[in-house]
C-alpha cells in the first residue's frame, strides 16, 4: 500500500513538474547571432504583424554610465548588450478593454533582448499569467501566441 501512495505521490509531482516547465512566466528564446542582427529584424517583424514599437530603450547603455560608481556589483553576468522594445496593436487592445479593463496594465507589451558572447536572448513576459482569472485571457492567449511566433519565426533568424 505505502509503494502505491508513493507512485501516486511521484507521478503527481512530475505532471506539476511538466506543467510549471510549459507555462514558465518569461517566455525566452536564444538566437545565435549578436543582437546587432537580430533587433532590428524583430523590430520590423513586430511591426509587419500590426505590433508597432512606440519605444526603444538601450538599457545596457544607459546602466554603463555606472560602471565605475557600481565597481564590482556593476554587469555580474558580464552580459554585452540589453535592449527593450514597448510595443502595442491597437486592435487588440480595443479588445482587451472591451473584456476586461483592468487588464490595460498590460498595454503596451514589451519584449527585452540582451546579448552575451554574441548569443540574442529574447524575453518575453507572459501576459497571459497576469490575466489567469481575467475575462480577457482568452484574447491574451491569442496576442501572446503571435508574439512567441514572431520571435520564434523564421523571420528573425534568417
Amino acid at each position: 500500500m505505502k509503494i502505491i501512495n508513493k507512485i501516486v505521490l511521484l507521478t503527481l509531482f512530475l505532471c506539476s513538474s511538466v506543467t510549471n516547465a510549459e507555462t514558465a512566466n518569461v517566455f525566452q528564446h536564444s538566437i545565435h547571432q549578436p543582437m546587432s542582427q537580430v533587433y532590428d529584424r524583430l523590430y520590423k517583424a513586430l511591426e509587419d504583424e500590426g505590433f508597432y514599437v512606440v519605444f526603444e530603450a538601450n538599457i545596457g547603455k544607459n546602466l554603463s554610465r555606472f560602471a565605475e560608481k557600481w565597481g564590482d556589483n556593476y554587469n555580474r553576468n558580464q552580459l554585452d548588450g540589453i535592449r527593450s522594445m514597448v510595443f502595442c496593436n491597437g486592435w487588440y487592445a480595443n479588445a482587451v478593454s472591451n473584456a476586461d479593463p483592468a487588464m490595460l496594465a498590460l498595454c503596451p507589451l514589451r519584449l527585452t533582448l540582451t546579448e552575451k558572447n554574441s548569443i540574442t536572448t529574447v524575453l518575453f513576459a507572459r501576459p497571459t499569467v497576469i490575466a489567469a482569472d481575467s475575462p480577457a485571457k482568452k484574447i491574451l492567449t491569442r496576442v501572446e501566441n503571435e508574439i512567441i511566433e514572431i520571435i520564434t519565426s523564421l523571420k528573425i533568424e534568417q
